[in-house]
Formats: structure tokens, sequence, C-alpha cells
């Protein structure tokens, strides 16, 4: 697998995002553990201040009086890891509970009165969570300041916090994976379509295969479609050229053999290599008309018509200016259409040459769209078809004295069937010919 694949990027991608969105919603969670746990042993750490502060006691002097044991049994147990402490600043005496023998917890001091405190402090290389709480503590008429503290090693803490990122990030780690599975699993079947279309491909350079076959999901069907519609052009191409070229061989046989026995008779052979001549650069021509026929195609630019058919009839304009002929066009400005403009020059050109050497005075072009299909529209003056099906035939002409070698509308009848089109000659309106070419939109 390149590692320009399809497949490695989005599996890279996934892989990125996955665990940046694994790595944040880890993170938030263990906060959030985190805030909970410390407001929980917060809490629990204030409720042993509420039970100093029910135990504490002053005498008639003021001095604090404190039980021998309370009912938390790790303040009696020294280096239990919670301790408890109670000062009177107005006597200088302060009581600790049996479990800070031979320890000195943090405890804090100078408390404002009615508010609660609340740290985390570290000594001799230990950490602690501190709770603690000022009061006036009334006494008669009087009232003196009592400080509550009670201080706990995080051992607990962190213990609960380091279980909790275990099975965290042991249960995202192995959520990750399984994402990570299922996503290649997925990719995998998305991506089944492309290799098959990769598959295909080949046998088709391998020449196992024509086209591509199989069915396709919607977003691959438009492409295979143009694969397909580009293979069919690229054969019809290549099978114009090959029997262009056939043909082309097959039909200089004759004048070339006619050519070869005039040189028997050298008092015909001028009249007789001319004629010969003439007959075959009308073959050339309408060989290699069929042949560059473009043919249709949904990959043309579309072609706007109006300027194409105007300099048409300006060259048409120049060559028949002494006869003074009147072309008239009737297209829409912005019409378009998917054509070759070469093949466009051929098709108007040839039927409008035609159409202008037996119009007596008006040429009329007219474009139009019908059913989804091209509509070119060619008419005269003249005299129209006299046999219809004659003037499609390669060589034939309809009157002699007309020059050209009866080569034009044989040519638009290739390129126009290239197009999967058809062309009908009729009478016109005008009186004389009509020819009418449908074009069907590129598939």
């Amino acid at each position: 697998m390149g590692s320009g694949s399809i497949r490695t990027r989005l599996m890279l991608g996934a892989f990125f995002v996955l665990t940046s969105f694994l790595a944040g919603a880890g993170y938030a969670l263990e906060r959030a553990f985190f805030d909970s746990a410390l407001s929980a042993h917060r809490a629990r750490l204030q409720g042993d201040v509420y039970l100093l502060m029910a135990a504490a006691e002053l005498d008639a002097d003021g001095a604090l009086v404190m039980p021998p044991a309370l009912t938390e049994p790790r303040f009696s147990l020294p280096s239990s890891g919670l301790y408890a402490n109670v000062s009177n600043p107005n006597h200088r005496e302060e009581w600790q509970s049996s479990s800070t023998l031979g320890v000195r917890p943090p405890f804090p001091r100078g408390l404002q009165a009615g508010k609660w405190f609340y740290d985390e402090r570290e000594r001799d290389g230990k950490r602690y969570l501190t709770a603690a709480y000022g009061v006036l503590w009334a006494d008669g008429p009087r009232a003196q300041p009592l400080s509550f503290a009670v201080v706990e090693e995080d051992t607990e803490f962190q213990r609960e916090l380091k279980q909790f990122r275990n099975t965290l990030w042991a249960w995202l780690g192995g959520a990750a994976l399984v994402l990570l599975i299922a996503q290649t699993l997925l990719l995998g079947w998305g991506l089944a379509p492309l290799r098959r279309v990769a598959r295909e491909i080949r046998r088709i350079e391998g020449g196992e295969q024509t086209r591509l076959e199989e069915q396709y999901p919607t977003e691959l069907a438009a492409l295979t479609d143009n694969l397909n519609t580009l293979i069919e052009q690229e054969r019809a191409r290549q099978r114009r050229y090959k029997d262009a070229l056939g043909d082309l061989a097959h039909s200089l046989k004759t004048p070339l053999a006619v050519l070869r026995g005039g040189l028997s008779d050298p008092t015909t052979l001028m009249q007789t290599v001319e004629e010969q001549v003439a007959r075959m650069d009308g073959i050339v021509q309408h060989q290699l008309g069929r042949a560059g026929a473009s043919g249709a195609t949904r990959f043309a630019p579309a072609l706007v018509l109006a300027p194409v058919l105007q300099r048409i009839v300006d060259s048409l304009g120049k060559v028949y200016a002494e006869r003074n002929l009147q072309f008239e066009i009737d297209c829409r400005p912005k019409l378009s259409w998917k054509l070759d403009e070469g093949d466009v020059f051929e098709v108007c050109g040839n039927v409008m040459d035609n159409a202008a050497k037996w119009a007596r005075s008006r040429v009329r072009c007219s474009v139009r769209v019908e059913n989804r299909s091209l509509v070119l529209c060619f008419e005269d003056d003249g005299p129209g078809f006299s046999d219809t099906s004659a003037a499609l035939q390669r060589g034939v002409r309809l009157d002699e004295q007309v020059p050209g070698h009866g080569i034009g509308l044989t040519v638009v009848a290739d390129i126009v069937a290239a197009y999967g089109g058809e062309i009908n000659l009729t009478r016109s309106g005008l009186g004389g010919g009509r020819v009418e070419i449908r074009l069907p939109a590129a598939a």
C-alpha cells in the first residue's frame, strides 16, 4: 500500500482525529473526576470540622475544653493521616488530636470568623488537604474567636485519582482500538468499489474486456459512465480512422488503374489525368472528413453557434458575391451546444455551400433546441432535390454544371452519424431544398 493511497490518508486522518478526540475526552473526564473527588474529600473534612465544633467547650475562664476521644477513630490513632486542630488565641492555647503525634501537619492560622478555608499544602515531602473554619464562640455575654482545622494526607485522594486514571485510559484505549479496527473494516468496505474500478481498468488495458461492466454506487456511477464513454469514443475514433484508410486505399485503386491505362493513349492522357486527379482529390477529402469527425462527446465545451454561423455566411458571401445571394440566420445569440468547432464548420459550411450553389436568391439557416436535440435547418429557393437518397451518396452530383465533386453532403452525413444524429432532405418552404439535421445531446 503506497503512502499516497486514499486508504492510507483516510486511516492516518482517522487515527489523528480519533487520538485527539479521545485525548481531549479523557482529559475532560479526568478533570471532572478530580473536581468531584476533591469536592467529596472537602465535604468529608467539613463534616470532621463540624464534629470538632460539636465536641468543643469553654470553661468558666474561657479556656478550651476538649473530650479525651472523638467519635472519628482516626483522630486517636497516631500518624493515621487525619489530623485535627482547635486554637483559642485569646488564651494562647491550642489543642491537637492524638493522631498528630510525631507529625507536623500544616494547620492554617488566623482564620476569619464565618469563613471556610480550603487549601492543598505540602510539608516534609507530603501533601495535605485542608479544611478550616473560624467562629466567634459565644460564652455568655462574651464572644471569643476559635479556629477549627482538619488536615488529611492526600494519599487516599491520589490513590483514587490513579485508579480512576488507569481505568479511564484502559477503557479509552480499548475503545480507540475497537474504533480503529471498525473504521479499517468500514474503509475497506467503502473503498471496495474503487478497487473494483481499478481492477476492471487493468482488464481493459490487458484486452480482457471492452468496458466497465459492474454496477457501482451512485457516487461512482458518473465516473464509470464517463470512462465508458471515453473508451467508446476512442474506439469509435480508431475505427473511423481504420475504415477511412481502408476505404481510401480501396477507392484509389480505380482512378490509379485508369491513369495507368491512359498511359497507352497519349492523345487523351492530359484529360484522363485531370479527371482522375480531381476524382482522387474528392475521395481524399471525403475520407479525411470521415476520419476527422470528432463525434459526440460529453466532455466538449459548449460552443456558441451564432458566431460560427456568421463566419460561414461571411465567407460564402465573398465566394458568391457576384450572385448577390441573401443569407439569413435565425439563431439565438447565446445558444450553445457541445460540439467540436471543426465539425460545425464542416457540416454547416458544406450544407450552406451546397444551398448557395443551387439557390436563386435566398439561403436560410435556422437553429433551435427541440426535445433535447439540436435542430439545424438549411433552406434555399432553388429547384430542390430531385433524388434525396442519391444526394447523400458519395460522388453523385445532381447537376454536372454546378462545380464540385459530389462529396460535401456525404461528409456531412458521416459527421452527423458520428454524433448519433440524423439528416433529412425535404422540400423547403422557400421552394427549394431543405436539409434538416438533428443532433442529440451528449449522453
